[in-house]
């Protein structure tokens, strides 16, 4: 099936909702395969294009200016399901979206169209990050506290721009002060500035001095995170606050954290109890839950409580991959930060603090999610893009093969798992079961008259 903005929604079988894609706005993004790790050079070609969103950014400029149809040629296209490389396959569009993909022999295109010619590119799927932060930037400790959401909001802004040029056409935000990602998401929306599909969440919530509070003013400031709510009737409240305002999903602080004042990233915070409500109340008012959890305990009661995935799961262990692996529970590894992190820890005066617990984390993590990987759970893409600067997200993926998973669960993990862990291919499906339901019965009223 087709969609939005050069969006391929689909294969063949429309009644496979495995084979349903998301992928929006086109953009083109180029990077060596020799960064990726070097597995990835024994499968694929070094020094590949990669226009991704099946889309070049001029094409699509041209498809939303222009009522003339745009075909694209290229060398290939990886059907990301199967890890097929289809070979001369033309693309066309039209109104800005792709009416049809197939073999360049087979294909008719219309005379008038203007003509994108990429021989020697590899089409994708446009990518999907399912764990960033667009309004903050990498700002460590108390830097931080000089910002205002207004501030932040055009940082979102810039940030935006960087990841859709690298190549990320939708992103899961996960955590933002003052609903400025709710802003961001609806000025994209609106065309009022470029960026790539948003679901957001709003402010994350979590327990009073925990990972997502504000734990660096002293007792006079009477300082709160916006997401702060301790018990089951204000966690509910909580969450529906978030909804009332335009929070796509809710992101819930299982655990302490690394870039956080004052907790123990492996001692959970939220009781079950408390997550259980939180995931009942957001699944009933059709929310999605990311939990972020480092700690082996907050991991276990995460997925008990039904979460939609793990951020991080820096200490998981054999008992949480279980209980992910019987829940369909995705993990967001979020890998690449730690090089990033400690390359440029004293440049970025990061304090002590933060440090430490940076350097007992990072290890363990990669120990860890390895172990996971070899064991079989779902992987969905993240990076954490804040914590390193934007526009580097891609980086993640030599990470992750350099932990076991091959080049092509690397890229599925970005494309058909985001898409599912972000509601996309559920979301397709209701729609076009409804089309389905609004038409069939004059399809059969035609046959009937035909007959």
């Amino acid at each position: 099936m087709l969609g939005r903005y050069g969006a391929w929604t689909g294969g063949e079988d429309e009644d496979d909702e495995d084979n349903v894609l998301t992928l929006t706005r086109g953009i083109t993004a180029q990077f060596n395969h020799t960064e990726m790790g070097e597995s990835l050079m024994k499968r694929f070609q070094s020094s590949v294009m990669v226009v991704v969103a099946l889309i070049a950014l001029t094409g699509q400029t041209i498809a939303q200016q222009s009522s003339r149809s745009v075909v694209i040629h290229a060398g290939h296209v990886l059907d990301v399901k199967t890890g097929k490389l289809l070979a001369d396959q033309t693309l066309i569009i039209e109104d800005g979206r792709i009416v049809s993909v197939g073999a360049a022999a087979e294909t008719k295109a219309p005379a008038d169209a203007v003509r994108v010619d990429l021989p020697n590119a590899t089409i994708l799927p446009g990518l999907i990050d399912a764990h960033t932060h667009l309004t903050m930037d990498p700002k460590f400790g108390y830097d931080r506290l000089g910002l205002s959401i207004p501030r932040e909001t055009l940082i979102g802004a810039k940030n935006a721009r960087l990841t859709l040029q690298a190549g990320f056409t939708t992103v899961r935000n996960v955590g933002a002060a003052g609903y400025s990602d709710v802003a961001l998401r609806d000025a994209i929306n609106a065309g009022d500035v470029p960026g790539p599909r948003m679901l957001v969440s709003g402010p994350a919530l979590s327990i009073t001095g925990g990972h997502c509070d504000n734990n660096l003013l002293p007792y006079e400031y009477h300082a709160t995170g916006d997401g702060v709510a301790d018990g089951v009737a204000a966690v509910q409240h909580k969450v529906r606050e978030n909804i009332k305002y335009g929070s796509d999903l809710i992101k819930v602080c299982a655990t302490g954290g690394v870039l956080s004042k004052g907790d123990d990233p492996q001692a959970s915070q939220y009781t079950l109890e408390e997550m259980k409500a939180i995931v009942a109340d957001a699944h009933r008012l059709g929310r999605k839950v990311a939990a972020h959890a480092h700690g082996a305990q907050g991991i276990l009661w995460a997925s008990q409580a039904g979460v939609d995935s793990i951020e991080h799961g820096s200490y998981i262990d054999d008992a949480g991959i279980a209980e992910m692996k019987k829940n369909g529970t995705y993990l967001v590894p979020t890998l690449y930060l730690g090089d990033w992190f400690m390359e440029n820890a004293e440049r970025n005066h990061v304090p002590d603090f933060l440090l430490g617990k940076a350097k007992a984390v990072i290890p363990a993590a990669r120990k860890n999610i390895a172990h996971a990987f070899a064991s079989g759970v779902k992987v969905a893409f993240g990076t954490d893009a804040a914590v390193y600067p934007h526009g580097l997200n891609a980086h993640e993926f030599a990470v992750m093969v350099k932990l076991g998973l091959t080049p092509l669960q690397a890229i599925q993990a970005a494309t058909v798992n985001a898409a599912d862990l972000l509601g996309y291919c559920r979301r397709f499906m209701v729609r076009l079961k409804r089309t389905r339901r609004a038409i069939l019965p004059h399809v059969v009223s035609a046959l009937k008259s035909a007959m």
